[in-house]
């Protein structure tokens, strides 16, 4: 996890919890004026998150960021749940969608590939184990890149 990201999850999860919600995690994509600072929240109330809590979320990050100023020149500031499609970021996040189709792509190839895309089995220790085509792979969280589950319709 980059220094940039840590600060900026240490300002936005207090204000985004401080509102009543779960901070999913965040993506940021430094692309000269087209960055990104992308958050996912969610909740755990049966109406699930409307444009309304996003648009909540974002003026009060919005605040912050205006005040703390963490990162330098333009960007495009997002809030939004994280769908059928939901990213993972943390391992704890991958426990409770055991038994679920996932789709991942490692920083570094392993076996010879980058990713993969199978049967979320469990964790272990600090890896997640994913069959692919009856074969089963451990792959160290530390090497996942992405990951997102993959909604089954």
């Amino acid at each position: 996890m980059s220094a940039k990201y840590t600060i900026l999850e240490e300002l936005i999860r207090p204000v985004v919890e401080g509102l009543g919600f779960q901070f999913w995690g965040m993506e940021y994509l430094s692309q000269g004026k087209d960055s990104v600072l992308r958050i996912f929240i969610d909740t755990e109330l049966e109406k699930g998150i409307d444009v309304e809590d996003c648009a909540q979320v974002s003026r009060q990050v919005s605040s912050i960021l205006d005040v703390e100023d963490p990162i330098t020149g333009e960007y495009n500031l997002e809030v939004s749940s994280p769908g059928l499609d939901r990213p993972l970021f943390e391992l704890t996040q991958y426990q409770a969608y055991v038994g679920a189709v996932i789709a991942l792509r490692l920083r570094v190839p392993f076996d010879g590939r980058r990713k993969f895309k199978g049967l979320l089995v469990g964790i272990e220790d600090d890896e997640v184990v994913i069959r692919v085509d009856q074969e089963e792979y451990l792959l160290p969280f530390d090497l996942i890149d992405k990951a997102n589950v993959v909604p089954q319709f």
